[in-house]
Parts: structure tokens; sequence; C-alpha cells
């Protein structure tokens, strides 16, 4: 262990560093009692799955009581549990499950926007003067009539609802029925205090925290300006949202979260949604180690699947990160298509190069439910389809449903996923092409890679800041030395020479994937090159 911490850090207070976390979609992960929904029971239910395959911490969807308008992302009570998911006591019973199996337990939390069935929202809404009108953002229609500015929420609709009773507009940056905070209220901080510190002394590790970069507007409310760029980063139909979002008051909010994370023993984690488009605004978030500890790159995750492009992504990343703080790397989560449908096409080569990869790369790192089999999206037929931001939302063509559906347990009609007969609330697509249970049997499987991976990542650099050197290759070959470890990507449809790579084979993307002194297309290698390393 280097000077960044001992074996009792990792285990004991930052355990992130170096860690694989996985995120659980709980409604479709297992179900319990045979309504067709995940629940929190299933989730314990599913701990030694996540053991076995060598999990540091699960991440949970939202598991707090809401109406479901956008599947727990509309929060009407932080200090519950859904009842379709369960109960407070199940949710412990996980929590010490968990750790009886050196896991722990992050949930989802939402402060950007509560549900309109939230108690704060109904009495904000009963008039002007109520005790919590001061938690949401109102404002005027503009001069001549209509919404106040030009901000659209993310089904490309103007992002203000107009309530009749006060003749004001209410502010929502998703939904309608999901009303946006107002951060400029203390009061708001306040109770965020309060529910940090519920949470926290249930023995929950840290938050996942929804929208991170939105908490405060804009005070003057001013239009967002025309975007330059169109993509999944830049622009909110056409719109780039400069003082809808992305403003600098945010930092002080987690500045004093941060406070309260270190207040408690271990240290709870404060790993941020910050879906910007820019990585040194993505960087900022971290402040001066004074912030949130960990940051979703969503540059990375919407790089081209090239080696030009995932490691010019890395290599900015590193730089533009504060001395001393780590990165996060994922390819797949609940409102993206899954990376072995967006990066691989559905070639299996392609996704064992990309958990290759991903495994090796310095920092902590986030497995989707599904990844380790490559699980694929799956084509939600329009009638079946229950989210209601898909026709135009965050998920794009096909929608956000096609990467949310069941787990794929094994090749029965019900995916091992709840009873037979029952029908699931998304369709589980091809479960006989991709299961665990057929994989786990398959020692060349996609599953038993991704399990050696993390056991090699962990003992390789758990616990540490590893060093990261990229080297150079051939075109199309994405070469670098991750502490003693030197990994080889070839993201091309040719053979591509490797006789440059020095030591022994650690680990392969494939069988065969060196092969002649040749490296096969879209395949990986790690060797170990010895004390000196290459070149």
């Amino acid at each position: 262990m280097d000077a960044n911490g001992s074996d009792s850090d990792w285990r004991h207070g930052r355990w992130w560093h170096g860690a694989t976390l996985y995120q659980v979609y709980v409604r479709s992960w297992r179900d319990t009692n045979g309504d067709g929904y995940g629940d929190l029971p299933g989730v314990t239910a599913g701990l030694d799955h996540l053991s076995w395959l060598g999990v540091d911490g699960i991440w949970l969807s939202p598991t707090m009581p809401s109406p479901d308008d956008d599947w727990g992302y509309d929060v009407s009570d932080y200090l519950g549990v859904h009842p379709e998911l369960g109960t407070l006591g199940d949710l412990d019973e996980l929590i010490a499950e968990a750790a009886r199996r050196d896991m722990k337990v992050l949930l989802d939390l939402v402060p950007n926007h509560t549900s309109t069935a939230h108690p704060w929202f109904v009495d904000a809404v009963s008039g002007p003067d109520s005790e919590h009108r001061s938690f949401y953002v109102w404002a005027d229609p503009a001069p001549g009539g209509g919404p106040p500015n030009n901000w659209l929420d993310n089904t490309g609709h103007p992002a203000w609802a107009f309530d009749d009773a006060s003749g004001q507009y209410y502010l929502h940056n998703f939904l309608a029925s999901q009303a946006d905070l107002n951060w400029w209220e203390p009061a708001v901080h306040e109770a965020f205090r309060e529910i940090l510190r519920f949470w926290f002394d249930r023995g929950v590790a840290g938050f996942r925290i929804d929208v991170a970069h939105g908490l405060y507007k804009d005070a003057e409310l001013r239009d967002n300006p025309p975007a330059a760029v169109a993509d999944h980063l830049h622009s909110r139909f056409g719109l780039e949202p400069v003082y809808s979002a992305n403003r600098p008051e945010t930092h002080g909010v987690f500045r004093d979260w941060r406070k309260i994370a270190e207040s408690y023993s271990p240290p709870r984690l404060l790993l941020g949604e910050t879906w910007v488009a820019d990585l040194g605004r993505m960087a900022a978030f971290h402040g001066r180690g004074d912030e949130l500890q960990l940051t979703f790159n969503f540059p990375f995750i919407f790089a081209d699947f090239t080696a030009a492009a995932l490691s010019g992504a890395v290599a900015e990343t590193l730089a533009e990160l504060p001395a001393g703080e780590y990165p996060v790397w994922t390819a797949s989560n609940h409102d993206i298509s899954r990376f072995p449908s967006r990066w691989a096409d559905g070639d299996e080569r392609k996704a064992r190069l990309a958990l290759l990869v991903l495994a090796t790369l310095p920092g902590t790192i986030v497995l989707y439910y599904g990844d380790e089999i490559a699980m694929t999206d799956v084509d939600v037929p329009p009638e079946l389809r229950r989210d209601k931001m898909t026709a135009t939302g965050l998920g794009g063509a096909g929608g956000r449903d096609r990467a949310r559906t069941p787990m794929q347990w094994d090749a029965s009609p019900s995916a091992g996923f709840t009873a037979k007969g029952v029908a699931p609330w998304l369709p589980y697509g091809d479960n006989a092409a991709r299961n665990v249970a057929a994989q786990r049997a398959d020692r060349g499987s996609v599953l038993w890679l991704c399990h050696d991976l993390i056991a090699l990542r962990r003992a390789e650099f758990g616990g540490r800041t590893a060093s990261y050197r990229e080297l150079p290759g051939p075109p199309g070959r994405w070469t670098y030395q991750v502490e003693g470890l030197l990994v080889a990507a070839n993201f091309t449809a040719e053979p591509s020479t490797a006789g440059d790579l020095a030591g022994p084979v650690v680990a392969s993307s494939a069988a065969g994937a060196l092969d002649g002194g040749a490296l096969a297309p879209w395949s990986g290698v790690i060797t170990r090159p010895g004390p000196a390393g290459p070149g």
C-alpha cells in the first residue's frame, strides 16, 4: 500500500479508492413478492452474486417513496422507502447483509427537485404565503404573458408550469410533476443536512447525487443562449443550460455536505452525477479536495469507441483533476444505452475489450447491472414502454427503458427475475443468449472475464492512486502502463503488431487475443513487463 493510505484505510476509510462499484436498478434486479417489480429483498438475495464478482459497493437506484412519474426520481418523502420496494427494515437488512460481505451501500439522492406530491410542494402551492412556498422556484409571467424565460425541460417543452391559483409559474427542469427546489432558500439547505444525517446514521455509506450540477439557478432567470454544439452534453434542445444549471453557487452546497460526510467514521462518499460537457468543469466539483469525492465522467461515457477518443478522454481527465483526487469510469447507466449496444454494437469481442480497459483504468469504476454478462439493450415496443420522457427525453432513440429491463439471471421464461407466469414490468429480451447461470458455468464467458479482471484490479491497485502512463503504439491501439501492468487494446478490425509488448500475459479479453506476435482485432491483453517497464 502506498502513501495514499493503509489497507485499513481502504477497508474502513476511503474504501472507494481503486474500488469497483455496481449500480443496481432495483425494479429490474429481482422480484421476491411476485408483483413484477424488483424490490429490496431481491437485492439482498443477489448479494452473493455481487460478492463473488468482487464488488466493493452497490449504488441503488431511487428507493424513496415516489408517485413514479420518473421511477423514483420524483421523490415524495426523503426519509422513507417506497412501499413497492420494501420497508426501512428491508433496507437496514440489506445494509447489514452487504456489510457481512464487505460491501457498502449507496443510495440515490435527488436534491434538484421533488415530486409535486411531496408535502413541501403541496404546502407551497396552497398559497403565496405558505411555509414552503420559498422552497421552490416561482416567477411571474413574462411581460405580455407566457413563461418567464426560454428555459426548456428534458422533454423539450417549456420548463415552467402555470399555477392558476397564484398566477405564477413554477420551474421544472424535468417533468411538470418534478418541481425544482430553490437552493437560494436557507431552509432547503437545512432540510437536506437533516436528510444526509438521517441516512448516514442508518449506515448508508454515501450517496450518488442526481443532477449534481443543477441545484442553483440564475437568480435573474436569464434566457439560456443558443447552443454552439448539439449533442448529449452541450445542449438541451438547442439551448446551452448556462442559467438553468451549472451555477457556481452549487459548489458551496457540496463543501457543506463534505463536512458532514467527513464527520462520520468511516467518511461517507459523495458521488455526483455531473452531466457536463467540459472536463475542467467536472473536475471543479472536487473543489480543493473539499467537495465531491467522485464525479461521473460523461465525456468519457459518450466518447466514440476508438483508441484515440477514449485515451484522449482519460488523459484530459487526469490532467484536469486536482492533485490527489480520484477519477470515475463507467460505460452504462439507467439514462443511456448499454455499452455492449452503444459501443460494441452487440459484438462480444468489443464488449470484452471495453471491460478489460474499464477494469484497468486508475481510480474507481462503476458497473451497471448486466454489464458483467454483456447484457444489451432490449427493443421495448412502444406499447410496453414505461418512461414518460422516452419520446424526446434523455434516452434518445429507443428511450431509456431499453437499458432498464430485468436482469437476466437464467434462461427460464421468467429469466430468474420473478415467479413463473408473472408479467415483468418491462420485457426481458433474449435471456437465452446471455444470462448469469449459463455464464457462471462457462469459464470462458464474459462473466468470468469480468470476475477475473475485478480480482486483478483489487490485487494490483485497490486502495491506492494507481499510476498511469500512456505509451506509443501502432495506429488504432491504446497502450498504457498502470502501476506494474502493461495494457494493450486493439480498437481495430485488423490484427495489430504486438512485438513491443513485454512480459508474461496476466489476462486477456479472450482466448487467442495474442497470437503469433499480433494482437487480434477488437481484443486486449494485460502483461507484466517487470520493474524497468517498456521503453
